[in-house]
């Protein structure tokens, strides 16, 4: 049963003269009930295993409570307004500041969001433009800075609405693959039926030859078929379908175009807009040139640059263009606007953000870059009194860039706050004044405190998994081993992408791979973005060679070689596995439809009738059709906000009384759902489906999570391990072999302990044969890699280029590498130049 909230609403007394935040009786989630003192006015850094409780007690004690109390000093109404992370179960806290949460969001709020809104850069920029911006001689008045916004009416240009493209079809995206007949399904965005009749018949009485390739046909005829616009068509001869004669049709034709972009822009069903907009191709808006706005903003200049191009300006290279106006002499408008301009880029490039740009869409950013970003604000709110607790904020941060962090950090502390800071970097955990370490390992094994001081004082703590990575001085017996050869290359020729300039660059295969960089310095865009699309290309349909020279070209590559030798691609990003509490752990591995399978065998279940489809809480019939499985309610308050409570009709199991009557082994499926991997493989031990699932989890060291754990309740590190364990699964019913795992820093979220049990995993699936290719920050990692590919030597327009390519031995000796020192901190007799 829960445990009931803390009924007191007022905060416990306490002494002014104490200089801790005491926590006790902490018990949320796996917390056992714990009790720990951090001091105010420093860095406090919470670590440990994935799973163990850190942010269960960072975020979910600490900040929530922080949270809570804030919450009952406002209005009713304003509460309303206002998000609530919740109640948290916790006997008291005293000596507890108001508190301020940058954690790791993994989305942005909408498509328009950029890195000039989400620091409002964008808004003194316009304001810029606005009041001291050179204006044509032929202007009227003075445009109102609502008119330098894309997301507004005033601004946006009218042709692509503000957002830079538009969306037309092409034939290559219309007719994938031209070596098929039109009755081959040659069209492949039109759907099976057209109208009620079949397509190929209407193009048969028309005269059109639909057995021959598409490639064949005329030119003229293959315009009509695919662009014409709508037309009055009488067939001449009856139309036969199947073995009937029908009458002649009458009706409008309807080209393919105009079909996908009727579809997308106007049905209502989501799968259809979908399916439309995989052949849509997105092209730079001929009107405004991609720069979203009106002409009449874009004539005007500030320092010889438009609105748009300083915008896009990587923000190191815009403070060079505004700090002239910033240095001169006098209070005016544009020297009153640079300078808040220039001191707040400082700061985003204090924290390694300098390559981008303000109109970099958010949605292209890392967790790690978004919240940076964030913290930059914070930094000029001018906030004291105030605990920060932040998610890892070394995540996505090249070492080089970790020590411009902990400055920018121990502002913070200068400017009278406080830091809780959840941290898996061993370099930033040093740098600790107060280490809190949580273990010893994770779920109902973790929870609880093992230590709680200074950090060198977890020395003698022989319990602590942190303890043999944060005092290690010799290098892992990885990094010694001698690296493996490659069997084969992957070569691109002539990449151009973004900061990418006519990039030659060649990936082994049958070997592990790092790929290494600044942040900004190309890596995502090399091996997530052009590698992948090649790869995902070559394995689709069997192009022809003109066909594969117009995709290279669209990707700006010149050559691709070597693609043959990769049978299979695997890419394990960070999204998150699900946006919504349907998706869980087993829903995502698949799991679910093992034990579904089992329920429905039982005996109980055969003479009731049921399928496995009684057994699935997306379906009616056997689930709680109160929250429709979902296993709570949204509640509506008059003056409180709306929140979330157990249903109370099936107390949060999500299925009938009726389905739940049905067991297995004693336990009904809510009870199957509710046990962790670890006890799940015992449980499910004689059930050969679900043991495959369950070892690969329990693999990636994920055993503690719960089968029925919400997706939206996982971290992003968990989400990319249960997406790798998944593809591990599939891997072993398949032959072993040829494929190539590409996986952006897969540890990203994950404490040095868990990093040895991915890496075991990894190098497994390479001395199966198959190649595996990371972009990882991690030196641990890198150093134990058998190739390594180092760009740089900076981010933006500083990057863009191959510094350093060889072992890992060799790209340490590399002098230009910003990588290269801390790399062979890693490898036998280095040093650490962040561990001062």
């Amino acid at each position: 049963m829960t445990d009931p909230a803390p009924a007191a609403s007022v905060p416990p007394a306490h002494d002014p003269h104490d200089p801790f935040v005491r926590v006790r009786g902490a018990r949320e989630h796996n917390l056992r009930g714990v009790d720990v003192d951090l001091p105010r006015d420093a860095l406090v850094v919470v670590t440990g295993v994935s799973g163990s409780g850190k942010s269960s007690l960072a975020f979910g004690t600490i900040y929530a409570e922080a949270q809570r109390r804030y919450f009952e000093s406002v209005a009713p109404y304003a509460r309303r307004l206002i998000h609530q992370v919740g109640v948290p179960k916790v006997g008291e806290i005293t000596g507890l500041p108001p508190a301020v949460a940058l954690e790791q969001r993994r989305s942005a709020p909408t498509s328009r969001s950029s890195v000039g809104t989400v620091t409002t850069l964008s808004n003194s920029l316009r304001m810029l433009l606005s009041r001291a911006g050179t204006y044509p001689h032929d202007a009227g008045e003075r445009l109102d800075s609502d008119a330098f916004s894309p997301n507004t009416a005033a601004g946006a240009c009218p042709e692509c609405h503000g957002l830079g493209t538009v969306h037309r079809v092409t034939e290559r995206s219309l007719v994938p693959d031209p070596g098929l007949s039109i009755r081959e399904g040659a069209i492949a965005a039109w759907p099976g039926a057209w109208q009620g009749k079949n397509l190929r018949d209407i193009l048969d009485a028309l005269g059109y030859d639909t057995d021959r390739p598409w490639r064949e046909l005329p030119q003229r005829d293959r315009d009509w078929i695919l662009f014409t616009d709508e037309q009055p068509v009488v067939t001449v001869h009856p139309v036969r379908e199947a073995d009937r004669i029908q009458r002649p049709y009458q009706g409008t034709y309807q080209s393919a175009r105009r079909y996908v972009l009727h579809t997308f822009a106007d049905s209502k069903s989501p799968a259809l807009r979908a399916r439309a907009e995989r052949f849509l191709v997105s092209e730079r808006c001929p009107v405004c040139d991609g720069r979203r706005l009106r002409p009449e903003a874009l004539a005007v200049t500030f320092a010889g640059y438009d609105i748009a191009r300083l915008a896009a300006m990587p923000l190191a290279r815009l403070a060079e263009v505004l700090r002239p106006t910033a240095d001169a002499p006098g209070d005016g408008v544009a020297r009153t606007i640079a300078r808040d301009l220039v001191a707040r880029i400082e700061v985003l490039t204090e924290l390694g953000l300098g390559y981008l740009g303000m109109d970099r869409a958010t949605t292209t950013l890392s967790a790690g870059e978004l919240q940076r970003l964030r913290l930059a604000t914070q930094l000029r709110s001018g906030l004291f009194g105030v605990v920060y607790v932040l998610d890892e904020p070394s995540a996505g941060l090249h070492p080089a860039d970790t020590v411009a962090l902990l400055t920018v950090l121990e502002r913070l502390i200068a400017a009278g706050n406080s830091l809780l800071v959840v941290e898996h970097d061993m370099d930033l955990v040093r740098r600790a004044d107060w280490l809190v370490d949580v273990g010893p390992h994770a779920g109902e094994r973790g929870g609880r405190i093992l230590h709680s001081g200074p950090v060198p004082a977890l020395r003698d703590v022989h319990e602590s998994a942190t303890r043999r990575f944060l005092f290690r001085t010799p290098p892992g017996a990885e990094a010694a081993r001698r690296p493996r050869r490659p069997s084969a290359w992957l070569r691109l020729r002539g990449v151009t992408r973004h900061n990418l300039r006519d990039l030659d660059a060649d990936v082994p295969l049958g070997v592990f791979t790092a790929v290494t960089g600044v942040s900004g310095s190309g890596k995502s865009t090399l091996i997530s973005q052009v590698l992948a699309e090649a790869l995902a290309e070559h394995l689709g349909t069997a192009a022809q060679a003109e066909e594969t020279t117009a995709d290279l070209t669209a990707r700006q590559v010149a050559a691709v070689e070597g693609l043959s030798a990769v049978h299979r691609l695997v890419c394990v990003d960070q999204k998150p596995i699900g946006r919504t509490p349907r998706s869980n752990l087993a829903t995502y591995t698949g799991l679910f439809d093992a034990v579904r399978k089992l329920f429905a065998a039982t005996e109980e279940a055969k003479a009731r009738g049921y399928t496995a489809s009684r057994f699935s809480f997306n379906v009616a019939g056997g689930r709680c059709e109160t929250c429709q499985g979902e296993g709570f309610v949204s509640v509506e308050l008059l003056f409180l906000p709306g929140g979330y409570a157990p249903c109370t009709e099936c107390h949060g199991s999500r299925y009938n009384p009726q389905t739940l009557e049905v067991t297995y082994r004693g336990a009904s499926i809510a009870d199957v759902l509710e046990l962790t991997v670890d006890a799940a493989a015992d449980f499910l031990a004689d059930v050969p489906a679900a043991v495959r699932s369950l070892r690969t989890l329990r693999q990636v060291g994920l055993g503690y999570l719960r089968l029925g754990q919400p997706a939206t309740e996982l971290s992003g590190g968990e989400a990319q391990r249960v997406k790798l364990a998944a593809e591990l699964q599939r891997a072993t019913r398949r032959d072993r072999g040829h494929t190539l795992y590409l996986l952006d820093e897969p540890t990203t979220g994950l404490h040095p302990a868990d990093t040895e049990v991915l890496m075991r995993q990894l190098s497994e699936l390479v001395a199966a044969g198959n190649s595996v290719v990371v972009v990882e920050h991690d030196m641990d990692v890198v150093a134990a890699a058998d190739w390594v590919i180092d760009l740089g030597p900076g981010g933006g327009d500083e990057g863009g280029r191959i510094v350093a390519a060889g072992t890992p031995a060799q790209v340490a000796a590399e002098p230009a590498s910003r990588t290269a020192p801390y790399l062979a901190a890693r490898l036998p007799d280095g040093k650490n130049p962040a561990a001062g």
